[in-house]
């Protein structure tokens, strides 16, 4: 990459129309980014500490924790370290690491949304099978192709947006590096890879979103056809959850990738919901709607107070 730009480095202007207000935003974003970090963790220890939750679900659930830990991890520590007074600057290949890991795992967390979908549909539409059709092996298999993707589709948009050259101003106008912020900076035409760019989110965002809508007409064509109201209810309460923490997500992508003319401000304030407040809103929605997550957690501190004789 080195050998294409004259540049070593970039100056990520931050969150457009802020200015003055840091402290402000670093007291914010640091409350929800160890807030998320600590919901998740929490997840996760429920999850692995219990054995009731040893399950297909549960499976997913915990991975789909570690990626919200990862996800914000790519971002928001860099944007607190500036929004201390700190140095706004990052590498050529920091930018070019930033952008593929924010491509990666947000591109695989997407692919994750989508499996959790067909695991719930499962669930719900063939319970007899269940246990048959989500066997270990068909789990890991899919988490496999979903992390598979994501690798893919962040290699396919870091090397048609690094393959350019840039030689001449080097300030990204956003808090960290994204297509839509680091292209205009090129000094060769980017037409191509804002096509690519658009074309392949786009493409994944709608078969993702489209194998969802299949998953839950199904699932809510089962749920009708149930008899009892609280059966309903019950088929119900195990998909809402999932599905509030999908429309979070899908949403702030389509509003920056597939919008005609991009907004930096509302673009910024799309991705502050995408990348720090989504994962955090995702460990309340899946441990304040779970009675089995919540369960669990109340046995791991009520047998760690026991254990420190409290």
């Amino acid at each position: 990459m080195r050998n294409h730009t004259e540049l070593n480095e970039f100056i990520l202007l931050g969150i457009p129309q802020t200015e003055g207000l840091e402290t402000v935003l670093l007291v914010i974003f640091s409350f929800i980014y160890l807030f998320t970090l600590l919901g998740n963790l929490l997840i996760l220890l429920a999850i692995v500490s219990s054995s009731t939750l040893h399950t297909p679900m549960y499976f997913f659930l915990g991975l789909l924790s570690i990626l919200d830990m990862l996800f914000p991890s790519v971002t928001c520590p860099k944007m607190l370290f500036y929004l201390s007074g700190q140095s706004r600057a990052i590498s050529y290949k920091g930018c070019a690491v930033q952008l593929f890991f924010y491509h990666f795992l947000g591109s695989t967390e997407g692919c994750l949304y989508s499996v959790m979908a067909y695991d719930r549909f499962v669930a719900i539409c063939h319970p007899l099978r269940y246990t048959l059709i989500m066997r270990a092996g068909v789990c890991v298999g899919l988490v496999t192709a979903a992390w598979l993707v994501g690798c893919l589709q962040a290699t396919i948009l870091t090397s048609f947006t690094f393959q350019l050259p840039y030689c001449g101003p080097n300030q990204v106008d956003h808090f960290f590096c994204d297509i839509p912020a680091v292209l205009p900076l090129a000094c060769a035409d980017s037409s191509l890879a804002q096509r690519v760019g658009s074309t392949n989110v786009g493409f994944l965002a709608l078969t993702l979103w489209l194998s969802v809508c299949v998953s839950y007409t199904r699932i809510g064509i089962a749920i009708l056809r149930i008899r009892s109201a609280e059966g309903r209810q019950k088929a119900f309460s195990t998909c809402s959850a999932h599905l509030t923490a999908i429309l979070c997500a899908f949403g702030p992508v389509i509003i920056i990738y597939l919008q005609p003319t991009p907004n930096p401000f509302l673009g910024a304030m799309v991705q502050l919901l995408n990348n720090i407040v989504s994962p955090m809103l995702n460990s309340l929605i899946y441990s304040l709607r779970n009675k089995e997550v919540k369960s669990s957690l109340k046995r791991v501190f009520y047998n760690s107070l026991q254990h420190h004789g409290l």
